[in-house]
């Protein structure tokens, strides 16, 4: 492990202060059950030099979560939309454009203690303990846990709903005190390093046009046109625009030029060259 690159994604995280192709996830993903449990982070086959995969991935946007394509340096029609909201003064699309931005998911390798004929699973986290994770490697007391054979293990500690008081799990992370080998046998060692999936492998990138026809569903329900014709008062791009309007206004009235939802979402597309 790098510690310089560590050093240097904590210092950059502290400055800003589904499609899967897997066949079966089971044998792929895994989570922390509530209670106390110990993993070791097993050096990344992919990315010798940094454990972990970071990725974008969109919630309640389409049926599905979906991974952005900007994971794989393709165009993205969501962002595009949310560059354009960006470049308006109205609060309530700077608002909107938060709403739709991708939520960054954490992605390490991992091996549980006491399931190692389990081989290495992908423990998927967000940035609460992906920071803990840096924060440890930054710590000269620590360093590089995942050294495989002056490493350490981590200890998890996760509690439940009732104790968070959402609906979710919360799990925090300690070194262990001892320094340990990944394992004492050799050949379990190359296995664990050799056999590992790659998040960017595991997702594959929607479709550009599926992904627009889910962002057009979400912004532009079924249950609106009981209610009248959604139309573009100004363009969604406000290049050289000093007053932008509002994104949209509902026009209820007969006299005025109506567009259907599907040409409007169109039009604030264009031709598909907006700035990525």
């Amino acid at each position: 492990m790098n510690l310089d690159a560590i050093k240097k994604r904590l210092g950059e995280m502290q400055s800003n202060n589904s499609n899967n192709n897997s066949g079966d996830r089971k044998n792929i993903f895994w989570r922390p059950s509530v209670g106390k449990e110990t993993i070791r982070v097993v050096p990344n086959k992919f990315n010798k030099d940094f454990p972990f995969t970071e990725m974008m991935f969109y919630y309640g946007i389409g049926p599905k979560p979906m991974s952005s394509p900007s994971n794989w340096g393709e165009k993205d029609p969501i962002i595009e939309f949310t560059k354009q909201l960006r470049q308006s003064n109205d609060s309530e699309n700077w608002k909107l454009a938060k709403k739709l931005d991708p939520k960054t998911r954490i992605f390490a390798p991992i091996i549980v203690r006491g399931q190692e004929d389990e081989g290495v699973k992908l423990w998927q986290f967000g940035k609460e303990v992906y920071q803990a994770f840096l924060n440890l490697a930054a710590d000269e007391e620590v360093g590089d846990y995942t050294d495989i054979v002056q490493g350490r293990d981590i200890k998890l500690t996760t509690v439940g709903p009732d104790v968070t008081g959402t609906k979710y799990n919360k799990t925090t992370i300690s070194p262990s005190m001892k320094v340990s080998q990944l394992s004492e046998d050799s050949s379990v060692v190359e296995k664990l390093l050799n056999e590992q999936a790659d998040p960017k492998k595991v997702f594959k990138a929607p479709e550009y046009e599926v992904m627009k026809k889910h962002l057009q569903d979400y912004l532009m329900p079924e249950s609106a046109e009981n209610e009248g014709d959604i139309i573009s008062e100004q363009p969604v791009a406000f290049d050289n625009n000093p007053t932008p309007q509002s994104n949209y206004s509902l026009n209820t009235s007969s006299e005025a030029v109506k567009k259907s939802k599907l040409d409007q979402f169109d039009d604030m597309f264009g031709d598909d060259d907006l700035p990525f």
